[in-house]
């Protein structure tokens, strides 16, 4: 097992490439199997969440290649039980249910596991794939969707208590492609992530008007084509170098981004009195270490608000920014692991019921920790670049679910990091 070694105190310095959505490669490729035909995805990102999702489709039956970013795919046969052995290693597996489902009129998928942040049910998956004429049983552990008569599309509401199902949204629009007559999704998601998802689904030949807002209209269609599709890039990835640029930066430039999707993510980076300048066409923006920083009030909201992906990032940030700052997470109120990590390091946080209340400190000191989750391993090792001393960071298999070489592009930056194996 590997870990981290950050030795604090290095100036970040130059520019990097901002790799392609974790969270939009996933649905996508998943999607290919609507089609019998080849499908061909850029800028894939090289993490492990991606590399399970093309190892379950190629269990599925699906003949893949893969080679620097770029997957093809080819789901010609396909079967309609997804192994458990790797949908339990992830959520996001989930989402082969609905294209499955769609495709062969049947499907078998494992229950996802319990998760560290807190519980993310399936349920509304399953309320809006019934709707659409779904039959559910449940039995050891697996769910089973059938549909002999073909999916009939219907109005579907999918608001859920902390907002809208991205996953979700995404099976259902992935189901209703080929379902007969119209379905409209109420409450739908409205990241960058869904619409990336229904510009795939719609050069296949689906039509699917509305994405990106909180109602989406599918008029189901009887077959989908093979495509050609570049990957948006990361917003969170993003985000994070632009909180490490703002930590112990010193003008770091990164390319490959969309400034659209980034702003409440800049707007709360400026805010605590950091600088980032994007070009004319707001593909690539440079971030400038402020001089007289202050803290800030953050909520988490559904986009375009504040990205509860972002919040771990914000408060490593945030630990060492003067004043006081208000956290508050209300997509998952116990995403907050990082924080006892961080007080380890020397940072001043109160957690109670959601919020984290943080009074910056002037330096951190290194000390062994552990990740928990995936943005909670981004958040120690941003804390970890100006902290005095070399910190440890184990546990580094939660960072490479979604982060693609996040310490060569560290060394890129000039940060001194290196990957060893854990004794």
């Amino acid at each position: 097992m590997d870990k981290l070694v950050v030795h604090g105190g290095s100036t970040l310095r130059g520019a990097i490439n901002i790799s392609g959505s974790k969270n939009a490669s996933l649905p996508i490729l998943a999607a290919a199997i609507l089609t019998g035909e080849d499908c061909i995805i850029r800028r894939v990102p090289d993490v492990s969440d991606t590399n399970y999702m093309i190892q379950i489709l190629s269990a599925l039956g699906a003949d893949v290649e893969r080679s620097s970013g770029t997957v093809r795919i080819s789901c010609a046969d396909i079967i309609d039980e997804a192994p458990y052995e790797l949908v339990r290693r992830m959520r996001a597996s989930i989402c082969v249910m609905g294209p499955l489902l769609a495709r062969n009129g049947r499907c078998v998928v494992s229950l996802p596991g319990g998760c560290v942040i807190g519980d993310r049910p399936v349920d509304l998956h399953l309320r809006g794939l019934e709707a659409l004429g779904a039959k559910i049983e449940f039995e050891g552990g697996n769910i089973t969707l059938t549909a002999p008569d073909g999916l009939k599309g219907a109005e579907i509401d999918l608001r859920g208590t902390h907002g809208p199902t991205v996953l979700g949204t995404d099976n259902v629009m992935m189901a209703a492609t080929l379902a007969e007559g119209i379905t409209v999704i109420e409450s739908a998601a409205a990241e960058p992530e869904v619409l990336d998802l229904a510009n795939f689904l719609n050069a296949m030949g689906a039509k699917i008007t509305g994405a990106g807002t909180r109602r989406i209209v599918i008029e189901g269609v009887k077959e989908l084509r093979g495509v050609e599709h570049t990957v948006i890039p990361d917003r969170i990835e993003a985000g994070t170098f632009m909180a490490a640029a703002a930590i112990a930066g010193e003008g770091v430039t990164l390319r490959r981004v969309c400034r659209e999707h980034m702003k409440a993510i800049t707007a709360a980076i400026e805010e605590s009195g950091h600088r980032v300048e994007f070009n004319e066409a707001g593909d690539s923006c440079t971030i400038h270490r402020g001089e007289i920083l202050q803290g800030v009030e953050i909520s988490t909201a559904p986009y375009p608000g504040y990205p509860t992906d972002m919040q771990a990032q914000m408060t490593a940030l945030l630990a060492t920014t003067p004043g006081l700052s208000v956290i508050k997470d209300t997509i998952f109120p116990q995403r907050f692991m990082h924080c006892a990590e961080l007080k380890r390091m020397g940072a001043d946080i109160k957690v109670d019921n959601g919020t984290a209340v943080v009074r910056g400190v002037e330096r951190l000191s290194a000390a062994p920790v552990m990740a928990s989750d995936l943005r909670a391993s981004a958040a120690l090792v941003l804390a970890a670049l100006t902290a005095k001393g070399s910190t440890e960071i184990s546990r580094l298999y939660h960072i490479d679910r979604g982060y693609e070489h996040i310490d060569e592009k560290l060394l890129m930056l000039g940060a001194n990091v290196q990957r060893v194996k854990d004794r």
